[in-house]
This record gives C-alpha cells, structure tokens and sequence, in this order.
C-alpha cells in the first residue's frame, strides 16, 4: 500500500477525532456560557449551542477535507511523520482560532446584554426630586 494513502487515512482519523472531540467539549462547557448570555433562557440556550457546533462542524470538517490534497509522494515513515504533523498541527490551529472566535463573539454579546440589564433600573422610582433653582426660592 502507498504510504501516502495511509498518511491520508491516519490525517483524516485524527484530524475527525480531535473535531469531534473539541466541538463536544465546546458544546458542553460552553451551554453554561450561553445560558448566562441568554438570560436563563432554556430553549433558545439549546437553539443557539446546536447552531454553533454544527458550524463549527461545517467549517472543520470542510476544511480538513480541502487541506488533505497533497502532490508530494511519502516514501519513507519519516515523510509520513512530518506530513501529518504539518498537517494536524494546522487542523489544531484551525479549531483554536475557531473556539477563539466563537468566545469573543459570545462575549460581546454578554457585555451587551449586561450593559442593557444595568441601564434598567432594578425597581421603579418612587418620586421624583425638583431640579436645582427650579423650586420656591429658600431662605
């Protein structure tokens, strides 16, 4: 057998296991994070997590389909070795930077979400003051 074929077979093994692997983790320890950027709300928590890891999904898997192309020809297992770190080393920068991205979005809705909470008033006002120099004049 080539050994190129058994480089591909071995890159697209990791590199699908690691995946799924990082977008069940994601998903996981992320809900909570959502939860809290979506005000306790359950469903749409459940909604928004299922939406984003099928992305992440989409975009990985895509991408690790397209970066399998290689017109070099693997000879030797040192060859194989150095091909398939080259390429999972750039599979793991790929889902860092995706994980990286999906945090600083979230968090940029959660600051705006608790921007809009803390502009509300926690109770309404009970009365309301004069202004200054608008009021009987005191002696």
């Amino acid at each position: 057998m080539d050994l190129t074929v058994v480089a591909y077979v071995i890159y697209l093994v990791v590199s699908i296991g690691l995946t799924v692997w990082v977008a069940r983790t994601l998903s996981r320890n992320g809900r909570v994070f959502l939860a809290d950027v979506l005000r306790g709300n359950e469903k749409l928590t459940d909604a928004v997590n299922h939406l984003l890891v099928v992305g992440f999904y989409l975009v990985n898997l895509g991408f690790v389909t397209l970066y399998l192309q290689d017109d070099a020809t693997l000879a030797t297992a040192r060859e194989v070795f150095e091909a398939l770190s080259k390429r999972l080393g750039v599979v793991l920068l790929v889902l860092g930077l995706m994980h990286l991205g999906n945090v600083f979005a979230l968090n940029k809705f959660r600051r705006r979400g608790l921007m809009d909470r803390e502009q509300t008033p926690p109770v309404p006002p009970q009365a309301y003051t004069r202004p200054a120099g608008h009021g009987p004049a005191q002696a």
